[in-house]
């Protein structure tokens, strides 16, 4: 389930993404994750979302129990967004940030009128590749030694998906059709 954050989640938000191994596979999230810097993350969202800079979703369990974050990162004028999450550890490898993310291209392409959604991952974190692939992205490139985290250069692998692939129901890896996302 998808749904804006509360203040009530600020707890949450801290202790999952400030978790050491949470931090060290995303590109924007500090660790450690201070007091007060949860509460700051979650009352911008209602102003980014105003200004269409950027939507976030916190993920949940059909009882409400927060997951983890999505969100898309929008520049309009040129009809991209770019897709970003963390799962709480508890939660990794259960589906649920593949599920979240299909829901949010989809929000992406039929609500907000994007025509490429992209994500990027830190090279060595291959559940997330993994999450792109099922969710029909294309790998596109690395970029070398792009980011410094945890005072290392580390490449940035790249993925995507355009309206076209994502409306057909198909993209095309390695001359073969494969389902993208529904």
């Amino acid at each position: 389930m998808l749904s804006p954050f509360s203040l009530d989640d600020a707890a949450l938000v801290q202790r999952y993404a400030g978790d050491p191994q949470v931090a060290r596979t995303t590109l924007h999230v500090p660790h450690p994750y201070l007091d007060g810097m949860a509460e700051k993350w979650i009352a911008s969202h209602l102003l980014q979302y105003l200004e269409k800079r950027n939507v976030v979703f916190a993920i949940r369990s059909r009882a409400g129990d927060l997951y983890g974050a999505i969100n898309l990162s929008l520049r309009m004028g040129d009809q991209w967004g770019e897709l970003g999450y963390w799962i709480g550890l508890p939660f990794w490898n259960k589906g649920y940030c593949t599920d979240a993310a299909r829901r949010v291209v989809r929000f992406g392409f039929e609500e907000m009128g994007l025509n490429k959604i992209y994500a990027r991952y830190l090279e060595g974190n291959g559940g997330s590749g993994r999450v792109m692939e099922k969710i029909g992205m294309i790998r596109e490139g690395i970029q070398r030694q792009h980011a410094m985290k945890d005072g290392v250069l580390r490449d940035v692998v790249e993925y995507g998906i355009l309206r076209s692939e994502y409306t057909c129901g198909c993209s095309i890896r390695s001359g073969n059709h494969f389902r993208g996302a529904p």
